[in-house]
């Protein structure tokens, strides 16, 4: 052979009409049998998806820049109803309330799931343990709200324990000073279970042997949780706060009934959420319903929603761990 002659490579041994319609522009036929199939089986549900969510949210948006009493003409004002918004002091108030029960109650709901997991983890009757924190949840909030109206009253439970105790002047428990707390507070009792019972699926699902592991190598408690639990369990983390995120800008129910229940028809301002002011801007706030200004209250709390949830992915982010 010369300096210049040239060898064809070998064949492939899996030269052949496999392998030419691997390679092929149309891909082989079960790629192109799941192409056929695409339009068929999502096709329906991207457009149901479409029409039910998409489409009223895009028209909620453009609703947002009207003034709008809910029928007749509208009439365009841009970001009028934003600046609206951000001129009014309660929907502020209504804000910062929301931004407390997603933040505040987000911890410490997240500190005492957690704390039960670790609690509970080893524990014989976890099962049953795990049925009676998850029962509030099943529970609508409505209920609880009525009921603690009953509870929290003057007359009620609490004080007539109090009373019983011996004391002679009880708390104003249903005080526009002290109702958002207690709101806070039946959050956390309410929603902990649900996610306690996530955590210790997560928790649950890691292997024996990787605390076996940290047995022979002599571990103690706190590097069993820094080195094992928390990189094993962090992508459930992120969709529990995820969840979170999202439920805490729809609180209404619990906020709207407990806080009727002082006898004023509606919650006192000092307890509204962005959900809550929405509602009465929208149906019950003026003789002219307002609801340009309503939906881009609606608007503002889906971007909050979206920003966090972003936030939240980025930043809890890490390498899936597979187990």
């Amino acid at each position: 052979m010369t300096q210049t002659e040239i060898r064809t490579p070998p064949r492939s041994p899996v030269a052949g009409p496999a392998a030419e319609s691997v390679v092929r522009p149309g891909g082989n036929a079960v790629d192109r049998g799941r192409k056929r199939l695409f339009v068929p089986f999502v096709g329906p549900a991207f457009l149901l998806y479409t029409v039910l969510f998409v489409g009223p949210a895009l028209y909620a948006v453009w609703i947002s820049f009207n003034k709008w009493a809910g029928a007749g003409p509208m009439e365009f004002v841009g970001f009028g109803n934003y600046v609206r918004l951000f001129s009014d002091k309660l929907f502020i108030q209504s804000f910062l309330n929301t931004l407390l029960l997603l933040f505040v109650v987000g911890i410490a709901i997240f500190v005492i799931a957690f704390g039960l997991t670790l609690v509970l983890r080893d524990m014989a009757g976890k099962k049953i343990a795990r049925s009676v924190i998850f029962f509030p949840h099943l529970v609508n909030a409505m209920i609880f709200g009525v009921l603690a109206g009953f509870i929290f009253n003057p007359a009620g439970l609490v004080n007539t324990m109090l009373g019983g105790l011996g004391v002679e002047d009880p708390p104003a428990w249903l005080s526009q000073d002290n109702l958002f707390p207690l709101i806070m507070v039946m959050m956390t009792w309410i929603t902990t279970g649900y996610f306690t019972t996530i955590l210790m699926a997560g928790v649950d699902r890691i292997p024996p042997y990787y605390y076996e592991d940290c047995a022979l190598a002599g571990a103690n408690a706190f590097q069993r949780l820094r080195y094992v639990i928390l990189p094993l369990t962090w992508d459930v983390f992120g969709t529990c706060a995820v969840l979170w995120t999202i439920s805490s800008v729809k609180i209404f129910e619990i906020v709207w009934v407990f806080g009727g229940s002082t006898g004023q028809g509606m919650p006192p301002t000092q307890t509204w959420t962005t959900a809550v002011y929405t509602y009465v801007t929208a149906f019950s706030g003026e003789s002219v319903p307002a609801y340009g200004a309503a939906t881009a209250s609606a608007v503002l709390s889906l971007a909050l929603v979206s920003v966090l949830v972003l936030l939240l992915r980025r930043v809890m982010k890490r390498e899936a761990v597979e187990f």
